[in-house]
């Protein structure tokens, strides 16, 4: 049944007629609801070679799909590739469609109507000194681009290889770093190209003198880090780790693979997370911004100066959280590291 959609598919594609190729994507999604993995991902496998070779804008429409058929099971590997050269493409048009806009109107580029082909229309009108058929193309990018990154927000979200080995990743950045300040819908698209996966991290109780080594993936912000350092340094003394600082085990399901909204009070504080140069970790930040120190990040842990409390969750619900106690410092380690680290310079720096 499922080769039998994909056929479908693929004949309407090579017959040119969209309509009936969107009538067939419902069918075909229905048809992998009961699809064990290895289904879910050949039929992922062959959209990925149907996408690479579709019109831009049947392709993103059609990526969604394939998004949809990740997040139910299928290797997203096969369809990085595939999926990033259609987001780059229209992250490159797009700056195109700036440069165009700004040069003929003096303005600041619209915010974008991805379902609205008269507002393209209107747009591709103003860019004057283009022909109709350039300026089309740019507004058209420019409206598509936040459909073309939606599949690529599942993906990176879903695979830890992914993230690992993306491919085309500086050109993507890149790209996407030409359009970021005229944007309002690309911030969790920038934020999970910074994510770090196997990371190693210096972990400093300051209080206590005790050290750790833990490894850190698929943290999509510092409240996270927060939260899952807690859990992970914490428990008896005797056991070189720290009382008293326990989160709710509900926070911490949270801020790993569970519901992203589970039920419960809100998340309370137990640290004061500052680098080894002294400056505050603020939870709105990303573990990608601390600092090295020797070659590896360091986070001092501190007591907290007043009361932090945040809703408990996870940014990207889709991306699962981890904090790996790899091994306890030996207490000469552990003051080694301290002797270099600075004290926390307190609020604001």
């Amino acid at each position: 049944m499922l080769d039998q959609h994909l056929d479908e598919l693929f004949q309407a594609a090579e017959d040119r007629d969209a309509d009936r190729l969107f009538a067939c994507v419902p069918r075909l999604y229905a048809a992998t609801e009961t699809a064990d993995e290895a289904s879910l991902s050949a039929v992922a496998a062959r959209l990925s070679e149907l996408l690479a070779r579709l019109p831009s804008g049947v392709a993103v429409r059609l990526g969604i799909l394939a998004g949809a058929l990740a997040e139910r099971g299928a290797d997203p590997m096969p369809l990085a590739g595939t999926l990033v050269d259609r987001l780059t493409e229209h992250l490159e048009r797009s700056a195109g469609f700036v440069a165009a806009w700004r040069s003929a109107t003096g303005e600041d580029p619209p915010q974008p109507e991805d379902d609205d082909p008269d507002w393209v229309v209107g747009v591709a009108s103003r860019l004057t000194g283009l022909d109709e058929q350039e300026a089309f193309g740019l507004a058209q990018a420019w409206a598509l681009t936040h459909l073309a990154t939606m599949p690529v927000l599942s993906i990176l979200q879903l695979s830890t290889p992914v993230r690992a080995a993306l491919p085309g990743r500086e050109r993507l950045t890149a790209a996407l770093s030409a359009v970021y300040d005229d944007r309002d819908d690309l911030g969790w698209l920038a934020g999970l190209l910074r994510v770090l996966d196997e990371e190693h991290l210096i972990v400093l109780h300051r209080e206590s003198g005790n050290g750790y080594e833990v490894v850190i993936g698929g943290l999509g912000d510092n409240f996270q880090l927060h939260t899952l350092l807690a859990d992970a340094v914490s428990g008896p003394v005797t056991e070189g780790l720290i009382e008293g600082v326990q989160p709710d085990p509900r926070w911490v399901w949270g801020a790993s693979d569970g519901p992203v909204d589970p039920d419960g009070e809100p998340v309370r504080g137990q640290f004061n997370l500052t680098d080894a140069h002294g400056k505050w970790i603020w939870n709105e930040g990303v573990p990608a911004e601390i600092p090295h120190l020797d070659g590896v990040r360091v986070v001092v842990l501190d007591p907290p100066p007043y009361e932090r409390s945040w809703s408990p969750g996870r940014r990207y619900p889709l991306m699962s959280g981890s904090i790996r106690l790899e091994r306890i410092l030996p207490a000469e380690e552990a003051a080694s590291w301290l002797t270099k680290v600075a004290p926390s310079g307190g609020y604001g720096t």
